[in-house]
């Protein structure tokens, strides 16, 4: 699949006003055309005929237009597409384009290659940490689904590869491109960012902003349950404190992600503790059944997702318990795409 040359400093992930200064001499309004010009898919200075033909020459001499490559495109029957994309020091990382039964399409994007979180349900917490992102290594995947031509996307997950609230710096000079109304202009409010929950980062986003739709991925309400599932979790008391500031500074309902394991987080005792949890937060619980990953165990034993039957019943033990309740809507799951297989460089989970 034909991608963007790189071999410079990559314009993509700069702030519009960052890019004017990193631009200069060139006057401003020429540097916030490229802006645009970057938004709107160019693929190569010399697409920017509103530029000079020496300035032109210039610019491709100094910097690149993109700092990622695709490596590869993976499709899968239901519609969801898979790129894996490689950095310029030869990481990879995925990003996926969903699609949902009315065709709207989302982006997921990856904040880190690999996570140091160490989940053990998930393919991209066994693969360990090589770093984090770059902002326009996050605002290129973005970019590079666009240029898939396919419509869309309209909407944002960044719940990719990687925990987004360990790379906040960068993910805050990401957002600001991908948010700027003259370039790609995604509003707030249809961009979503799940995090593992890192109590002092939720406080610094409630404070610094920008406010944004968030899902903690809290699989168990249960404490000895939750920091086996997820070693590097926070104590669930630090993490409500957290939730409740960030609700109050931003006034967004909050999402409680679960993914559920058959036998293990389905019943009444674990019903009854996510009330507990979501007393005085404004929340709504996202079901998911765990996407299976090959070699992933749990004590000694292989994972296993639920049947849909247990998942239902669990669904309606949440919702006797007084909360609302949704369940994902299952997408990628034969390209390696779905949630917790990012990671599987062949394409399957």
């Amino acid at each position: 699949m034909p991608s963007p040359e790189f071999s410079g400093p990559g314009l993509s992930g700069f702030p519009r006003e960052e890019l004017v200064s990193l631009l200069a001499p060139l006057p401003p309004y020429k540097a916030r055309e490229i802006f645009a010009w970057i938004a709107r898919g160019a693929e190569s200075f010399d697409t920017m005929t509103n530029l000079g033909k020496n300035e032109r020459e210039e610019l491709s001499r100094r910097f690149s237009l993109y700092g990622t490559r695709c490596r590869a495109r993976l499709d899968d029957p239901d519609g969801t597409v898979k790129l894996q994309i490689t950095l310029h020091d030869g990481a990879l990382i995925e990003t996926v384009l969903l699609r949902d039964r009315e065709g709207r399409g989302t982006a997921c994007l990856s904040t880190q290659a690999g996570c140091p979180m160490g989940c053990v349900f998930c393919k991209t917490g066994a693969l360990g940490f090589t770093r984090n992102l770059e902002a326009g290594e996050i605002v290129e995947q973005f970019l590079h689904l666009r240029r898939l031509n396919l419509g869309g996307p309209s909407h944002i997950v960044i719940m990719g590869m990687g925990e987004p609230l360990l790379n906040l710096g960068e993910l805050r000079r990401a957002l600001a491109v991908i948010m700027d109304k003259g370039g790609l202009g995604v509003s707030g409010r249809r961009i979503t960012l799940s995090t593992s929950g890192l109590s002092r980062e939720i406080r610094d986003l409630a404070d610094s902003g920008p406010p944004l739709p968030l899902a903690l991925s809290l699989t168990s309400a249960r404490e000895e349950l939750r920091g086996a599932l997820m070693p590097a979790a926070e104590k669930l008391s630090n993490l409500k404190e957290a939730l409740l500031y960030y609700q109050k500074k931003t006034r967004l309902r909050l999402t409680l992600e679960a993914a559920l394991f058959r036998g293990l987080n389905t019943g009444a005792e674990e019903a009854r503790a996510f009330r507990r949890f979501a007393q005085g937060l404004n929340v709504v619980v996202n079901l998911i059944p765990w996407n299976p990953v090959e070699g992933l165990l749990f004590r000694g034993l292989a994972l296993r997702e639920p049947s849909a039957a247990e998942t239902g019943a669990f669904a309606r033990l949440l919702e006797g318990e007084g909360l609302r309740v949704t369940r994902r809507f299952r997408r990628g799951r034969g390209v390696g795409g779905a949630c917790g297989q990012l990671g599987s460089p062949s394409g399957t989970p």
